[in-house]
């Protein structure tokens, strides 16, 4: 009886201590990706589907070479954005049009792989989740705007999206893969 007795403690510990690291690795998750946690898990229709997604993201973006970008390249890119925001208010299509392609360039530069938005979104999720939602909103609005169906106030919202995510990778945006080293 005894023996049956430290054999249903033994299957009862181990079964704690794995519930108690999944919901450790859950916590990361929800803490890494912010939103983009729930959305991936929803999209996925299940958490261990979207658990098991967005550790394949943390997997790609550790063999990426994010870097941080270089004062003087900062300063270009600053210089830049004020350029596309004063744009605006003459040409709002152009200027998000150019809000656009600045920000691709700026993630290029920052070492983000920039041919395929999709994959944009799941690269820059693993250090951007709590931003990722202005770029899918700005970069849906270009689309608008291309079309010449969105409204002035959309692309005033597509140029604050996109700032939101010029202002995050502007600067480290969190360490890069060979600072964490």
């Amino acid at each position: 009886m005894s023996t049956l007795l430290a054999i249903i403690i033994a299957v009862v510990v181990v079964l704690l201590a794995v519930a108690a690291f999944l919901a450790i690795r859950r916590r990361h998750l929800r803490q890494r990706f912010g939103p983009e946690y729930d959305r991936t898990v929803q999209e996925a229709g299940s958490p261990k589907a979207g658990e098991r997604e967005l550790r394949a993201r943390e997997k790609r973006h550790d063999s990426l070479d994010i870097k941080p970008l270089q004062s003087s390249a900062r300063d270009r890119y600053t210089r830049e954005w004020t350029s596309v925001q004063d744009e605006f208010v003459d040409r709002p299509e152009e200027a998000v049009h150019d809000a656009d392609r600045l920000v691709t360039s700026l993630m290029q530069e920052r070492g983000y792989p920039t041919e395929d938005f999709d994959q944009q979104l799941k690269d820059l999720s693993v250090q951007h989740g709590r931003t990722l939602e202005h770029y899918r909103a700005a970069h849906e609005i270009d689309a608008l705007s291309i079309r010449h169906t969105a409204t002035t106030e959309q692309l005033r919202g597509a140029m604050v999206h996109y700032r939101t995510l010029f202002d995050e990778l502007i600067v480290d945006g969190g360490q890069s893969r060979h600072a964490r080293a």
